[in-house]
C-alpha cells in the first residue's frame, strides 16, 4: 500500500478579510500549512485554524511568508539569509504557541510565495532557513516545494524533508508549475487522475504531453481553488479505489 499526505495552505484570512474554504476543506486533508501572520493570518485566525486541525487529526505546519500583507507575500523583497531565517523562526514560534496551548505541536515548515522563490533561487538563503529549523527542533519536517530546495535539504543529515507535488496546477517539462493570474476551476477528474499518477507512479503529464518524474510524498491542494472541495471528494474516491493510504507528514517521514 502506498501512503501519501494531502496538504493545503490555510489560515490566510485576517481581520475582516476572508480567503479559502478552510472549514470545508479540513476534513479531506492530512496536513495544514497555517499562515504565520506575515503574509496573511492573524492571532485569532491562527488559533481557530489550529483548533480546527486538532479537531480533525490534521498535522499542523507553519506557512511562513515575507512581511508583506499588502502584497500577500508574493512581492520580492531584499533580505539576507539571516533575515529570512529569523522571519521563519518568528512565525514558527507564534504558531507553536497556539499548538502548545492546544496540546499539539508543529510538524512541518512550508515557506510561502516570494519567500519560497528566494529559497529556490539562492542555496545560501535555503541553508540559513534549514539550519534555523534543525537547531530549533530536529523533529521538524521541511516540505520542499521544488527540486532546487529539495536538493539543498539533502545536504543536511539531521533535516527531515519531503518533496511536494501539485495536481491542481499544470507542470512545465522542467518540473516548474504554471501559476495562473486568476484562480480557475480545473477539471475535477483530471486533477484526481494526476493525484493517482503521482501517488502510485511518481510521475505526471506536463503541459507538452511529456511524462515527468514527481517523487512526492505529499500533494498540495489549493484551498482557494473554486472547486477545491469537489476535487478533494474525487481524490478520496480514487484513494479508496486504488488502496492508497492517507497520513500526515509526521507519520510518513
Amino acid at each position: 500500500m502506498v501512503t501519501i499526505d494531502i496538504n493545503c495552505d490555510m489560515g490566510e484570512s485576517f481581520g475582516n478579510w476572508s480567503m479559502g474554504r478552510d472549514e470545508e476543506v479540513m476534513p479531506y486533508i492530512t496536513s495544514a500549512n497555517i499562515a504565520g501572520g506575515y503574509h496573511a493570518g492573524d492571532p485569532h485566525v491562527m488559533r481557530e485554524t489550529v483548533d480546527r486541525a486538532v479537531g480533525h487529526d490534521v498535522g499542523i505546519g507553519v506557512h511562513p511568508g515575507l512581511p508583506d500583507k499588502m502584497g500577500f507575500g508574493r512581492r520580492q523583497m531584499d533580505a539576507t539569509p539571516e533575515e529570512l531565517r529569523e522571519y521563519v523562526l518568528y512565525q514558527l514560534g507564534a504558531l507553536s504557541s497556539f499548538a502548545d496551548a492546544n496540546g499539539a505541536s508543529v510538524q512541518h515548515v512550508k515557506p510561502h510565495g516570494a519567500m519560497y522563490s528566494m529559497l529556490s533561487e539562492s542555496p545560501d538563503h535555503a541553508r540559513a532557513v534549514m539550519e534555523g529549523i534543525t537547531e530549533l527542533d530536529a523533529d521538524l519536517i521541511y516540505l520542499a516545494t521544488d527540486m532546487n530546495i529539495y536538493e539543498v535539504a539533502q545536504e543536511f543529515d539531521d533535516l527531515k524533508s519531503v518533496f511536494e507535488g501539485y495536481v491542481d496546477l499544470t507542470y512545465r517539462p522542467d518540473r516548474s508549475v504554471i501559476v495562473e493570474q486568476e484562480k480557475e476551476r480545473p477539471d475535477t477528474e483530471l486533477v484526481a487522475e494526476r493525484f493517482v499518477s503521482i501517488a502510485l507512479d511518481g510521475e505526471v503529464e506536463a503541459e507538452n504531453g511529456e511524462t515527468i518524474d514527481i517523487p512526492a510524498d505529499s500533494i498540495c491542494i489549493h484551498g482557494d481553488t473554486p472547486n477545491a472541495v469537489e476535487i478533494l471528494e474525487a481524490i478520496h474516491d480514487r484513494v479508496d479505489e486504488h488502496d492508497i493510504e492517507l497520513a500526515p507528514l509526521a507519520e510518513i517521514v
